[in-house]
């Protein structure tokens, strides 16, 4: 739904104090998103009730699911320092640390809930069975990128990281893909237009693409294979990763086990060459300081 264009449609149906929140939503978006009913209706003058029933009036089931559909819109309009602005609505005076720690603890919930168990399980089986496995993230989620290409390219021979520097650069990266391979596309709002364009291209080459976003109404979910959500959503002009994260943790997890012994031998060689070569520290080390 258009909810702004829905929200004009209707305008002149509306009652005056719901009117009044129409106008405020119309001008101040990105402060509604982020409201209680009860904060929205103190803030226009009116009641939390009325506020309820205007989201059933433009066609909600209760407030929350207004709430989340506003929040869903300027998560991909909102500019860095709009995004501080919000945030300090939010929080206002309170305590930051346990704000966004709350915050970040009900993404992982939300998560939860919200990821397909059965896309889940086949995006690991599709990574796991896969002849190379690509791996697409750019800006702040370029950070995921890194830490699955890292755990992945321990487990597998054929991983590959794809860095978006220069859009002719980033599709010879990815020219060769086909039908045999797994695609792993990170994004989040505000979406990058490069990892955009790159999931559309492996799309098109039958690849088994798994993305990993913020949900359904993301541009990366129309070429999914496997559709992973995770809460993303923004604590000031520093993007949340704390979902995706645990999400992708989570993921490396359960491929590891659908080639658990392939992985175990890989390990095993792994630390043998850890320990000849101290890449880490060990009691040994620390006695001899």
């Amino acid at each position: 739904m258009d909810i702004l264009a829905e929200i004009e449609d209707k305008y002149p149906q509306f009652s005056k104090g719901q009117k009044k929140i129409a106008d405020y939503i119309s001008a101040h978006a990105d402060k509604a998103a982020f409201m209680t009913a009860a904060k929205l209706g103190a803030t226009v003058g009116v009641s939390e009730s009325t506020v309820v029933r205007f989201a059933y009036e433009i066609g909600f089931e209760g407030y929350p699911d207004l709430s989340r559909a506003l929040q869903q819109i300027i998560r991909t309009q909102l500019t860095s320092v709009q995004r501080i602005e919000v945030t300090r609505d939010r929080i206002g005076a309170g305590s930051v640390l346990e704000e966004v720690l709350t915050q970040d603890m009900d993404k992982i919930k939300r998560t939860l809930e919200e990821t397909s168990r059965r896309d889940f399980e086949e995006a690991a089986a599709a990574i796991a069975n896969a002849r190379s496995i690509y791996v697409i993230g750019d800006r702040s989620a370029s950070a995921l990128a890194r830490f699955a290409h890292y755990y992945l390219n321990l487990m597998f021979e054929n991983v590959r990281l794809v860095t978006t520097t220069s859009s002719s650069d980033l599709f010879e990266q990815i020219m060769r893909v086909g039908s045999e391979d797994a695609v792993i596309g990170i994004s989040f709002p505000r979406y990058s237009n490069m990892t955009v364009q790159a999931f559309s291209f492996a799309a098109r080459s039958g690849a088994k693409i798994i993305a990993v976003t913020d949900g359904p109404n993301s541009p990366l979910a129309q070429d999914a294979t496997y559709l992973l959500s995770a809460r993303s959503d923004m604590n000031s002009f520093v993007d949340s990763l704390v979902a995706p994260l645990s999400l992708l943790n989570a993921l490396l997890v359960q491929v590891s086990m659908n080639k658990q012994e392939e992985v175990v031998g890989t390990f095993r060689r792994l630390e043998s060459i850890w320990d000849e070569y101290h890449v880490y520290q060990n009691a040994r080390d620390r006695a001899g300081q």
